[in-house]
């Protein structure tokens, strides 16, 4: 089956569902690194009607619903004038959050979810996106094996993260 994969601007009558699909994939892939496996500090910094109602707002923030089929997969949120290092916002664009539900991973739609993303950054006239993901784990092949390059180390700060999963690398690829 072919999926025909969009990212959809989240608007105020879709902010449930993309609370609602954003925590689910965060959850399916990510409680390994919480103590007690409670992500409660990120998703409560990230998943709330407060922050997301908050960041629609924010001309820098843009949140998207990832459809593949007319159908909710996931979620991404991007941060469309972020500097890193030596690169200017103007240059730069941070794909902050970038969320699959585990019953779609596997099926080509991240690879298309990157490649929405590289356009829309090029439509922006960006010459880089930039994110970061944990040193451990299949996200950081997947990253790799679709143009990103490891810039540096980062760590996860949230309270209530595990010591040993706490580290991180930011990637970049050149557009």
């Amino acid at each position: 089956m072919e999926n025909n994969v969009v990212l959809e601007i989240v608007r105020a009558d879709t902010v449930d569902t993309y609370i609602r699909v954003g925590k689910k994939s965060y959850c399916e892939h990510y409680l390994h690194l919480w103590e007690n496996e409670d992500p409660s500090p990120y998703l409560n910094s990230s998943f709330t009607h407060e922050v997301v109602s908050s960041e629609l707002e924010n001309p820098n923030v843009i949140n998207f619903l990832v459809k593949a089929n007319d159908v909710p997969t996931g979620i991404v949120k991007l941060i469309i004038d972020q500097p890193l290092d030596e690169h200017s916002a103007k240059d730069s664009l941070l794909a902050q959050k970038i969320y699959l539900l585990k019953s779609f991973s596997g099926m080509g739609i991240g690879q298309k979810v990157l490649r929405l993303i590289e356009n829309y950054a090029i439509d922006l006239n960006k010459k880089l996106v930039w994110l970061d993901t944990m040193q451990k784990g299949k996200p950081l092949n997947f990253y790799l094996k679709n143009g990103f390059k490891i810039n540096k180390e980062s760590a996860l700060t949230l309270p209530g993260a595990i010591p040993s999963e706490k580290p991180m690398w930011i990637l970049t690829k050149q557009l």
